[in-house]
């Protein structure tokens, strides 16, 4: 980087100018796309949208499905200097028009499908100019990168929303060059690596993590438009590498076709975005051969960090820091506080959000409860808002998972607090039932008495067909604290 360009487009570029007619992508329709398809539509998207009159610092949302094209879309406000705006595109329209009203684009991207809806969603919020990502983008293939600072934004994302109203979070090119370096490097990225690409690509982990490790290194997609089991396994003889969320592997097992033969070419399978259940990490191993690499980041901060790609990878641990990155608690088990280049710039117009998320010497305060081993393994306990005050004492809803996780009859669970009249929050299990597992409520209950403390065993359990889900499969507790806050009333 001595040349001071931090566009993350011009670091891809040498690959794009080193592997310009090697395939970079291949659907799961096997249309396939080399990496001279590619840069030549982000060129063409990136003179369309300059067209429509948007200028480097200019926010550019896009609610589109997965697609070469959307791909394009990414790279094209990259090398623009656009700050990219990435929607899920299961928002209906009075979501959309918060985010179009807090993010002011210049340009909105939508499908040909969901041009009206859209176009409805973007007058409403005042913004004029709509463009329509065609199969074919149109125009000049020769579109010149635009130079960029380490500091120059270049991606706007926005939290959940699950514990309040969204975020914009500012990423810079900084931020994702960082990062993409790092995760390249701890996990052995190169030229020859297929990826299994099968995430959504509106959050961090499918776009930055997965497609900037692709590009960064030089290596091949089998680009998926979401995970289907029977589909995965099909690809995954040709892949090296696969990443995916918990729920991947809990799907894939669920297949008698996931066999070592199938992953024979495979040489890393990495988790994120949940915990992974250390059930899951030893059935994978028993039936693959393979042991699951799990990592730990968020939209703030990209990846901070990830069990070692050559030595021991822990379950239930989430790793050793990235290079780069320092990770602390302040006691035994507390906050976990992330300093370092990957660590977003603040939030959007929210100077006094973003001043009380950091400590005086620099360091963000994630909202993760973690500890830290003696070998520096990071440990995910649980969310500083999840931790349960009952009767004066702290419980964290990670702890009593983990042991509920492996009681007979359990599959998963969710452990909350909610409004308790003597405790003032009590504790309850939220549990999946194993098929044709015995649901009773006194026995779990029991079991837990007899292992862990008093002040730690649920008051009551729940059994559910299915936890409640946000798009990238975390539990989302504040519906769960919502739907059983008066179970104590």
């Amino acid at each position: 980087m001595s040349d001071q360009d931090f566009n993350l487009f011009s670091h891809f570029q040498k690959q794009f100018a080193a592997h310009a007619n090697r395939e970079l992508l291949c659907t799961d329709k096997d249309r396939s796309y080399c990496y001279a398809d590619i840069e030549r539509a982000s060129a063409r998207i990136a003179n369309s949208l300059a067209d429509c009159g948007a200028v480097p610092g200019d926010r550019i949302s896009a609610q589109i499905e997965k697609s070469p094209q959307a791909l394009s879309l990414y790279l094209a406000c990259l090398r623009a200097g656009f700050v990219y705006h990435p929607l899920n595109p299961a928002l209906q329209a009075p979501e959309l028009e918060f985010f179009l009203a807090d993010a002011q684009p210049k340009v909105v991207v939508c499908d040909p499908a969901n041009e009206a809806a859209f176009g409805a969603s973007a007058k409403k919020a005042g913004i004029p100019n709509l463009y329509r990502l065609d199969t074919e983008a149109k125009g000049s293939a020769e579109f010149k990168t635009l130079r960029r600072g380490k500091d120059d934004i270049a991606t706007l994302l926005y939290s959940s929303g699950t514990t309040g109203q969204p975020k914009g979070i500012i990423l810079t090119h900084g931020n994702l060059l960082c990062n993409a370096l790092a995760l390249v490097d701890t996990w052995g990225f190169t030229g020859d690596d297929r990826l299994l690409h099968a995430l959504p690509i509106f959050h961090v982990h499918g776009l930055f993590v997965a497609i900037n490790c692709a590009l960064l290194s030089g290596a091949s997609m089998r680009w998926l438009p979401a995970l289907d089991a029977a589909q995965a396994i099909e690809f995954l003889p040709e892949c090296t590498v696969m990443m995916g969320v918990p729920t991947y592997y809990t799907r894939l097992l669920q297949s008698k076709d996931l066999t070592p033969d199938v992953c024979k070419r495979m040489r890393v399978f990495i988790s994120g975005s949940a915990p992974l259940l250390a059930e899951t990490f030893a059935e994978f191993e028993a039936r693959t051969g393979h042991r699951i690499l799990e990592r730990y980041g968020m939209t703030e901060t990209g990846m901070n960090t990830s069990n070692p790609l050559h030595g021991i990878r822990k379950p239930g641990s989430v790793g050793l820091p990235l290079p780069g990155v320092e990770v602390r608690v302040a006691n035994e088990t507390g906050e976990l506080q992330v300093r370092g280049p990957n660590v977003f710039a603040g939030y959007w117009n929210r100077p006094d959000k973003t001043s009380g998320e950091f400590t005086k010497d620099g360091f963000f305060n994630t909202g993760d409860q973690g500890r830290i081993d003696e070998d520096g393994y990071v440990s995910i306990i649980g969310r500083v808002k999840d931790m349960v005050i009952t009767g004066g004492l702290n419980v964290y809803p990670r702890e009593v998972e983990l042991f509920m996780d492996e009681l007979p009859g359990v599959k998963e669970s969710a452990v909350i607090g909610v409004p308790h009249p003597d405790l003032g929050e009590g504790i309850v299990a939220v549990v999946v039932g194993q098929d044709g597992g015995e649901h009773d409520e006194d026995k779990l209950i029991q079991a837990a008495r007899l292992n862990l403390a008093n002040y730690k065993v649920p008051k009551r359990v729940i059994f559910v067909g299915e936890l409640p889900r946000n798009a990238m499969a975390k539990v989302q507790k504040s519906a769960l604290r919502e739907t059983y806050q008066q179970l104590f009333s």
